[in-house]
C-alpha cells in the first residue's frame, strides 16, 4: 500500500500534542514555568492544590510564599467563599491574577480545575493556570499529579536555578 503524501504524521504533530520526546527539552520548559509561579508566589499569591502531598512537593520545588489545599472536607461553595473572602481583591502591582490554581492532570483534577475557575470567575476573580497547562504538555510522561513531580525535584531545581534572572 503505497502511502500519501498527505497523510498524518504523527511524529511531527507529538510535539504540538504531548510537549517534545527530549526529557531534558521538557524539563526545561517545567522549570521556566516553576520559576516564574515560585516569583509570583513569593509576591503573595497563593497557590491553590488538591492535597498536602502536593504542598509537600511544592515546598520541596521552592515554593516558600502561600499554599491553600481544597481538601479540608470543605463543601465547595466554603471553600470559593474562603477564596474569595482571603485572596479574591489581592493584588502584588504585576497585574496578573490573584491565584495560581494547580490541580493534577487526571480527570478529576480537570474537573475540579474547571469549577474552581467557572466559580472564581463568576465573581470577576481571575484564575492563572498557565503552570498547571505547561506541566500538562512536559511532564505527562512523569506522571498525572503534582506529587508525581517530588521524585524530579532535584533535576527540576537544578534546571530551575540555573535559568538566568
Amino acid at each position: 500500500m503505497a502511502k500519501r503524501e498527505d497523510s498524518f504524521n504523527r511524529s511531527e504533530n507529538r510535539g504540538r500534542v504531548n510537549g517534545p520526546a527530549n526529557r531534558d527539552i521538557r524539563f526545561e520548559k517545567a522549570a521556566k514555568a516553576l520559576k516564574k509561579a515560585i516569583e509570583r508566589n513569593r509576591l503573595g499569591h497563593p497557590i491553590i492544590v488538591e492535597g498536602l502531598k502536593d504542598v509537600r512537593c511544592l515546598k520541596t520545588l521552592g515554593f516558600l510564599g502561600k499554599i491553600e489545599t481544597i481538601n479540608r472536607g470543605w463543601d465547595r461553595s466554603k471553600l470559593i467563599a474562603n477564596l474569595y473572602e482571603k485572596y479574591g481583591d489581592f493584588d502584588s502591582g504585576d497585574g496578573g491574577a490573584p491565584m495560581i490554581l494547580l490541580m493534577d492532570w487526571d480527570r478529576t483534577g480537570g474537573k475540579l480545575q474547571t469549577s474552581i475557575r467557572n466559580r472564581l470567575e463568576s465573581m470577576d476573580v481571575k484564575v492563572d493556570e498557565s503552570l498547571r497547562t505547561c506541566l500538562i504538555k512536559v511532564m505527562k510522561p512523569e506522571g498525572r499529579t503534582v506529587e508525581s513531580l517530588e521524585p524530579h525535584a532535584n533535576s527540576l531545581l537544578e534546571k530551575i536555578n540555573s535559568l538566568q534572572e
